[in-house]
Parts: structure tokens; sequence; C-alpha cells
């Protein structure tokens, strides 16, 4: 299988926030905005897997900035790590002044897709090699938090998360 990179799952999504996607104190609700970035994430996997692909888990969010009423949203999501039938789509959420066009960072978040067949069952992924240092970084850091995540769960040992260890102890 080709292994791809994380330019050929790039998504990017670019709206405008609506009064009815507000709450009372006109800015995105939280969950109009996890929706949005669900979609991307989703069209990151299925473009790099080229299968159905569902929502395994919200990983990380992170709302540091409100998103006021009015506002261009771009939200952009592309695979940062690909494991053997899961992948970890890393997710940027951008907002753009409305009088002076600038772009700031608002928020971020990490989702983890799995590619299934037409009977549901979990199928391969393509690896992936990241180019830029950000993708590796990104890459590098996603075998760290799967690893933290399965032994938080249990399934995992400690002694065994190889990458936490040498976080950690050396």
């Amino acid at each position: 299988m080709r292994a791809k990179t994380p330019s050929e799952s790039r998504t990017i999504m670019t709206d405008l926030v609506l009064p009815s996607e507000t709450n009372p104190l006109n800015n995105l609700f939280g969950g109009e905005l996890l929706a949005r970035m669900d979609r991307a994430a989703s069209i990151s996997a299925r473009r790099h897997s080229r299968r159905i692909t569902v929502t395994a888990s919200v990983n990380h969010v992170a709302f540091n900035r409100a998103v006021p009423l009015g506002s261009v949203v771009t939200v952009e999501a592309s695979v940062s790590r690909a494991f053997k039938t899961s992948m970890e789509i890393f997710i940027d959420v951008w907002i753009e002044d409305r009088f002076t066009g600038e772009r700031s960072k608002a928020n971020e978040a990490i989702y983890t897709f799995v590619a299934v067949d037409d009977t549901g069952k979990p199928t391969e992924v393509p690896p992936l090699e990241p180019e830029t240092e950000l993708e590796k970084e990104r890459f590098a850091a996603a075998l760290r938090r799967k690893q933290l995540s399965l032994v938080l769960a249990g399934k995992m040992k400690p002694s065994d998360a190889s990458e936490l260890k040498a976080l950690f102890m050396g």
C-alpha cells in the first residue's frame, strides 16, 4: 500500500457564523464548531484511506478563543498519523478579522477515525509520510498520544509504552 502525505488528505472548509449558530453571548456554539471539525476530519480521513470512515474518538479539543457572530471561520484538517486501521486527524480552526482580513488561530482539536469496509469491519489504511517539520512533530506526538490512551484504557501496560518511557525516563 502506497504511503500518502498529510497534504493529500488536507481539507479546508470556510463558512460564516450565522445568528442561529450562536449562544446568548453571540459566539459560535461549541457543539456547532465540534460538528464542523468532525465533518472536515471525516473528509480528511476518507481522502487518506479511500474508505468509509467513522469517528472513533475526540481526543482533544481546545476552545482557546470565542468565535463571534459574523466571523469567517476556516477549519483545516489533515491526517497526522495512520496506524493499522485508524487515523489521527489534527484540526486547526482559524478566524478572520472582519475589518483587516488577518487570520488568527482560534481553536484546535485531534480526532481519531477508523476506516471500515462495507460491512463495518475495520480495514487497513495506507501509511503516512510527513513532509514538513510541523507534520513530523504531529506524527511523532500521535504515537505518544495513542500509547497514553491505551495505557489509560487498560489496553496497554505502562511498561510496554515505549514512547512514553522515552519521554519520561530518558
